[in-house]
């Protein structure tokens, strides 16, 4: 129960993976999550790993309990969890809006809410996000997706103010495009230009995350790409 222990959401996407590697390499005792236990089966032995969809709230909270109690409280959480569903505004369905606030801002509430009562009880912590581009400026196509992020960009604000005076810092990362295989298959060159590699995202996740960023919270942090 010494272990600084970290807890990575949305763990078998490609960014979620890095950064559970990334943080057992700089000594942190990693949780994993997803959904299905199939999701997680690319992580390297030594991970821990919990099977649980952190959109609904009751099932968020049972596995911050759990982690708590097999592992120890922790001290890090990162929530990798994202969805993307393409639209204008004026076509958006009801279940757009829906999926993307479900999982784009729902997830991050429900987790924020159940990992803050261990920090507090230990008088330090570390919470960060991923959030994207589009949150901050507007881009056309993208209306839900561009929603349901916005709102957490603002959601990593008030997190910060209410928790801060416990010590708990809460940050977010925000890149444009990930250089994955699936977007490589998918996407044009030019769309791909300024991607930025996965375990990018993870390393600046991890300096967020760490004691180098001591007196960093309430920041989105951009990651747009050269």
């Amino acid at each position: 129960m010494s272990e600084r222990v970290a807890v990575v959401v949305g763990a078998g996407g490609d960014l979620g993976l890095a950064t559970a590697v990334v943080l057992t390499d700089a000594g942190f005792s990693v949780t994993a999550v997803d959904r299905t236990e199939k999701a997680l089966d690319q992580l390297p032995d030594g991970i821990r790993r919990v099977v649980g969809d952190a959109t609904d709230p009751a099932v968020a909270r049972n596995v911050i309990d759990r982690i708590a109690t097999e592992s120890g409280p922790p001290e890090v959480l990162v929530n990798t969890l994202g969805a993307f569903r393409p639209g204008e505004a004026v076509t958006a369905t009801p279940e757009d809006l829906r999926l993307m606030l479900d999982v784009n801002l729902g997830a991050a509430l429900w987790l924020s809410q159940a990992v803050a009562p261990y920090m507090r009880g230990r008088g330090r912590g570390a919470i960060v996000h991923v959030s994207a581009r589009p949150a901050s400026e507007p881009t056309a196509g993208m209306a839900a997706y561009s929603l349901g992020k916005a709102a957490l960009n603002h959601l990593v604000r008030i997190l910060d103010l209410e928790l801060r005076p416990h010590g708990i810092r809460v940050n977010a990362v925000a890149p444009q495009l990930l250089d994955t295989a699936r977007n490589r298959a998918m996407l044009p060159p030019e769309a791909l230009a300024h991607a930025v590699p996965s375990e990018t995202i993870a390393h600046i996740i991890a300096f967020l995350a760490g004691d180098l960023a001591t007196n960093i919270s309430g920041a989105i942090v951009p990651a747009y790409g050269a």
